[in-house]
Protein backbone atom coordinates (compact mmCIF):
# COMPACT_ATOMS: atom_id res chain seq x y z
CA UNK A 1 0.00 0.00 0.00
CA UNK A 2 1.62 3.34 -0.82
CA UNK A 3 0.41 6.41 0.80
CA UNK A 4 0.45 9.05 -2.04
CA UNK A 5 0.15 13.29 -1.01
CA UNK A 6 -1.08 15.64 -3.84
CA UNK A 7 -0.93 19.32 -2.99
CA UNK A 8 -3.13 21.57 -5.05
CA UNK A 9 -2.56 25.21 -6.58
CA UNK A 10 -4.52 26.28 -3.26
CA UNK A 11 -2.03 24.14 -0.90
CA UNK A 12 -4.29 21.82 -0.47
CA UNK A 13 -2.56 18.60 0.60
CA UNK A 14 -4.87 15.64 -0.19
CA UNK A 15 -3.55 11.66 1.20
CA UNK A 16 -4.45 9.09 -0.79
CA UNK A 17 -3.45 5.23 -0.94
CA UNK A 18 -3.63 2.97 -3.25
CA UNK A 19 -2.17 -1.05 -4.10
CA UNK A 20 -2.39 -0.61 -7.66
CA UNK A 21 -3.48 1.22 -11.03
CA UNK A 22 -1.88 4.99 -12.09
CA UNK A 23 -1.23 7.78 -9.65
CA UNK A 24 -3.89 9.49 -11.78
CA UNK A 25 -6.56 7.11 -11.01
CA UNK A 26 -5.76 7.64 -7.51
CA UNK A 27 -6.20 10.98 -7.97
CA UNK A 28 -9.73 11.05 -9.72
CA UNK A 29 -10.97 8.97 -7.19
CA UNK A 30 -10.17 10.96 -4.65
CA UNK A 31 -11.40 14.48 -5.94
CA UNK A 32 -7.97 15.28 -6.34
CA UNK A 33 -8.41 19.37 -7.93
CA UNK A 34 -6.72 19.98 -10.78
CA UNK A 35 -5.98 16.46 -11.93
CA UNK A 36 -8.79 15.37 -14.87
CA UNK A 37 -7.56 12.75 -16.30
CA UNK A 38 -9.10 13.63 -19.38
CA UNK A 39 -8.23 10.67 -21.60
CA UNK A 40 -8.72 8.05 -19.12
CA UNK A 41 -4.86 7.44 -18.73
CA UNK A 42 -2.88 6.61 -22.51
CA UNK A 43 -0.83 9.85 -22.26
CA UNK A 44 -2.61 11.73 -24.83
CA UNK A 45 -4.31 15.02 -23.03
CA UNK A 46 -1.35 16.08 -20.12
CA UNK A 47 -4.38 16.90 -17.65
CA UNK A 48 -3.24 15.36 -15.06
CA UNK A 49 0.32 16.97 -15.16
CA UNK A 50 2.31 16.81 -11.61
CA UNK A 51 5.41 18.39 -10.43
CA UNK A 52 7.38 15.58 -8.30
CA UNK A 53 8.68 16.54 -4.99
CA UNK A 54 12.49 16.77 -5.40
CA UNK A 55 13.63 14.09 -3.36
CA UNK A 56 11.14 11.59 -4.71
CA UNK A 57 12.06 12.29 -8.35
CA UNK A 58 14.44 8.71 -8.09
CA UNK A 59 11.12 6.75 -7.03
CA UNK A 60 9.16 7.96 -9.92
CA UNK A 61 11.94 7.51 -12.95
CA UNK A 62 12.11 9.95 -15.55
CA UNK A 63 9.32 10.43 -18.11
CA UNK A 64 9.40 8.00 -21.40
CA UNK A 65 9.74 9.83 -24.88
CA UNK A 66 6.32 10.14 -25.52
CA UNK A 67 5.12 11.21 -22.00
CA UNK A 68 8.31 14.02 -23.13
CA UNK A 69 6.07 14.87 -26.00
CA UNK A 70 2.88 15.35 -24.28
CA UNK A 71 4.71 17.69 -21.61
CA UNK A 72 5.96 19.76 -24.43
CA UNK A 73 3.05 21.19 -24.72
CA UNK A 74 2.13 22.19 -21.65
CA UNK A 75 3.61 26.03 -20.35
CA UNK A 76 3.93 24.72 -16.93
CA UNK A 77 6.85 22.20 -17.47
CA UNK A 78 9.63 21.75 -15.26
CA UNK A 79 12.54 19.59 -14.94
CA UNK A 80 10.50 17.81 -12.52
CA UNK A 81 7.08 17.09 -14.37
CA UNK A 82 5.29 13.95 -15.31
CA UNK A 83 1.61 12.80 -16.51
CA UNK A 84 0.69 10.90 -13.32
CA UNK A 85 -1.41 8.36 -15.39
CA UNK A 86 2.06 7.66 -16.21
CA UNK A 87 3.11 6.75 -12.62
CA UNK A 88 2.32 3.30 -11.43
CA UNK A 89 1.03 3.05 -7.89
CA UNK A 90 3.54 0.51 -6.11
CA UNK A 91 4.75 0.13 -2.59
CA UNK A 92 8.06 1.68 -3.68
CA UNK A 93 6.52 5.16 -4.29
CA UNK A 94 4.53 4.73 -0.43
CA UNK A 95 5.17 8.56 0.86
CA UNK A 96 5.98 10.37 -2.51
CA UNK A 97 4.57 14.47 -3.23
CA UNK A 98 3.36 15.15 -6.34
CA UNK A 99 2.39 19.12 -6.52
CA UNK A 100 -0.43 19.28 -9.28
CA UNK A 101 0.76 21.81 -12.09
CA UNK A 102 -1.96 23.60 -12.59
Amino acid sequence: MAKITFITTDNEHIVVEGESGSAMELAVQNGVQGIDGDCGGVCSCATCHVHVAEGDVAKVGPASEIEQDMLELDDNVTERSRLCCQIDVSDELDGIVLHVAG
